[in-house]
């Protein structure tokens, strides 16, 4: 059968999942091409998530179905959508959504239901376990009813959801796996479970099969007899029974090989970040990872995680398997020699701290975190790679470099000079510009007084590319504001975590916190350009100082200057609009700090916008140039941005406002670039 070229959704809202299973079998009757349910929890869940755009269409409801049909036109599409559900007369609560890019986020929305429910910020672990039951659809809300039930007999909550069409239901449940009491309540549990599932006519495992997980339980399902004949069966082909022992015939009990269990008792460690979110441990937040493997997927559309896994193909250098390192040596068996571990510093070294996996992995693993973290710990006591010293330390030297920019940059390329660096020799290197932007503000005319706004001058466009502070000053100017910046030098220690200065990156917030203290008091806004500076003051800030009155204040009072100037464009005069742009967002703005400002300011412009998919450029500040990983960084921006940008039409500008992607593009081949406000300058009138 061909398949439909357009689809569209139905959204049907019920009181409850109940009445939403009681649905299904009508609906099946109607030949839709899927249907899929979730609960009020799984609705609680995903609004708190990154994917909440994705049930923003959903009618008011504690329990929803998305139903699929098809058509050759979005038209048809809906239209056969709406007549069968209407057909189906279930009662619901409907909307109905053909927006190709809308269902991708509802669909979006339904596969983070993994992720969204099996770690939830400060409570309690859900694991898997009675994760993938499947009944008859016809019985389906009967059994959810009996299940909720069960649940509830022992203490136990799930979000429920699945391929309601099929009868299957997923969920993980809050089984306590650290005590004696707690695992005996899981097997009470589950062996309840498995007469329930087995008196509705239903499967322990929809789609997962057994394993060792539930195969105790395959008595229950098959009977006695049977499981008798699988014995014997196994026994002509396995008479020493060396094929895989222990799963389906003679299985483990469900309540053994557990990943925890009464024996976990993880190293106490004594870390810099605090991790609020993960009650306060490193070791908890290492078992984030329930292994789906998003993270080596090929094609990742809009996302960023994971370039190094993209560029190298090995396990080690995804994020799961840097989440699987992490937590083994946090159990000290397998990695027994901790922080010191050549191993992991090995998996962690091609990580570029792109925070790809923060916002695109279904559970927040946060390996750019860890990599800080662990190499904190991991360098305490021995040197760490030259170019840690000379591109973590950058404000330093730039400070020496602005006496004398002309002579730093030509020492700086001889090969002598990038050895000494850690530099790889092909790296090209920015150079220091003849005036840095603070020069040039000392210099420059005060302004007409205004709304008072502190501008953040970062090290790389201070030193580098001033031209982009330069036009902030002028365009906030126009616009009415004061424009002031700190009185003294300060860098928020953006390179300092790719290499674990944790204690240097702690006393620059505490010498900023002093020079500042008037601004914070104030509650002035801190508008900076550099989106992996602006992500330091949401995250790297708050992780190492959670309760800190002055970090919390601080960090409130940063905005990236796309996001303040979105807010404020009735202020400023009109623009010129019209033009094609390739558009480069930072990965920090996938991860952290949003990319909805800078949308809104290229639509004002009349842009007609292409935006290259798979995110990360590969520069990554000093990784795409330290020797150690300079091949790494070049092939990430070889596999689809720098060939695109070497081939875009003449007149097409690009638009990136990280240094970092800046210099790899301009490096690479494509042509100049411009930060979003040089842009917005240009353009005004």
């Amino acid at each position: 059968m061909p398949r439909p070229k357009c689809k569209a959704l139905g959204l049907l809202s019920f009181d409850d999942i109940y009445a939403a299973a009681d649905a299904v079998p009508a609906l099946l009757q109607q030949d839709l091409d899927a249907v899929e349910g979730f609960d009020g929890r799984m609705y609680d869940a995903i609004k708190r998530s990154r994917a909440v755009s994705g049930v923003a269409a959903f009618p008011d409801g504690r329990g929803f179905l998305i139903v699929e049909a098809g058509g050759e036109t979005l038209e048809e599409a809906e239209a056969n959508v709406r007549r069968k559900v209407k057909q189906a007369g279930t009662g619901a609560r409907t909307a109905f959504v053909s927006d190709p890019a809308q269902q991708k986020r509802i669909w979006e929305a339904r596969e983070a239901a993994l992720g969204v429910t099996a770690f939830v910020p400060n409570g309690p672990e859900h694991w898997p376990g009675w994760e993938d039951s499947a009944v008859p659809p016809d019985r389906l809300g009967d059994y959810l009813r009996e299940l909720d039930k069960l649940l509830a007999a022992h203490g136990y909550t799930a979000a429920l959801y699945g391929h309601f069409g099929d009868g299957v239901t997923h969920g993980r449940i809050n089984f306590d796996f650290h005590s004696e009491e707690g695992l005996q309540n899981y097997r009470q549990f589950m062996r309840e479970a498995a007469h329930l599932v087995q008196r509705y006519g239903g499967s322990l495992s929809g789609e997962h099969g057994d394993g060792q997980a539930r195969a105790e339980l395959l008595r229950v399902m098959y009977g006695d007899e049977l499981v008798q004949a699988f014995r014997e069966f196994k026994a002509i082909w396995d008479p020493d029974n060396r094929l895989n022992p222990g799963k389906a015939i003679e299985p483990f009990p469900i309540d053994s090989n557990l990943r925890l269990g009464l024996t976990y008792e993880p190293k106490p460690l004594e870390t810099w970040f605090q991790y609020p979110a993960d009650k306060g441990s490193f070791a908890h937040a290492t078992m984030r990872c329930v292994g789906v493997g998003k993270c080596r997927r090929r094609q990742v559309g809009d996302e960023v995680m994971c370039p190094s896994y993209l560029a190298t193909g090995e396990e080690k250098h995804s994020t799961r398997g840097r989440a699987h390192l992490l937590h083994e040596m946090t159990r000290g068996e397998v990695i027994a020699d901790g922080w010191n571990s050549a191993a992991v510093e090995d998996a962690l070294s091609l990580c570029l701290a792109c925070k790809g996996c923060k916002a695109d992995c279904p559970v927040g693993v946060d390996v750019a975190t860890w990599k800080a973290e662990f190499r904190a710990h991991h360098y305490a006591r021995r040197l760490r790679p030259r170019s840690a010293y000379s591109m973590g330390l950058i404000d330093r030297w730039a400070r020496v470099a602005s006496y004398a920019p002309a002579i730093v940059n030509t020492l700086a390329r001889t090969p002598i000079a990038k050895w000494a660096a850690g530099i790889h020799r092909e790296a090209q290197l920015p150079k220091f510009a003849s005036q840095t932007f603070r020069s040039w503000f000392r210099e420059r005319s005060k302004g007409m007084g205004g709304d008072r706004v502190l501008l953040w001058p970062d090290t790389f466009n201070d030193n580098f590319r001033p031209q982009t502070l330069i036009a902030a000053t002028q365009l906030l100017a126009r616009a009415g504001f004061e424009v002031t910046i700190p009185s003294q030098p300060l860098c928020c220690g953006r390179p300092l975590y790719d290499w674990g200065f944790l204690e240097e990156a702690k006393q620059r917030f505490e010498r900023m916190f002093a020079v500042l203290r008037r601004e914070i008091d104030a509650g002035t806004p801190l508008l900076v350009l550099e989106p992996a500076c602006a992500s330091v003051f949401k995250d790297e800030l708050l992780n190492l100082m959670p309760e800190h009155r002055d970090a919390k204040r601080l960090s409130a009072q940063v905005h990236y200057i796309a996001d303040f100037i979105a807010t404020q464009t009735k202020r400023f005069p009109r623009f010129l609009r019209g033009g094609t742009a390739l558009v480069q967002p930072h990965c920090h703005h996938h991860s952290v700090i949003g990319f909805n400002g800078e949308q809104s300011l290229l639509d004002l412009l009349g842009l007609e916008v292409e935006r290259p998919p798979q995110g990360c450029c590969g520069m990554a500040g000093a990784f795409g140039m330290a020797k150690e990983s300079f091949e790494t960084g070049r092939a990430i921006g070889e596999r689809l941005l720098l060939p695109r940008v070497r081939a875009l039409a003449e007149g097409t500008i690009i638009v990136a406002d990280g240094f970092s992607c800046r210099e790899q593009i301009e490096g690479g081949g494509g042509g100049k670039t411009l930060h979003i406000i040089e842009l917005l300058r240009e353009r005004m009138q």
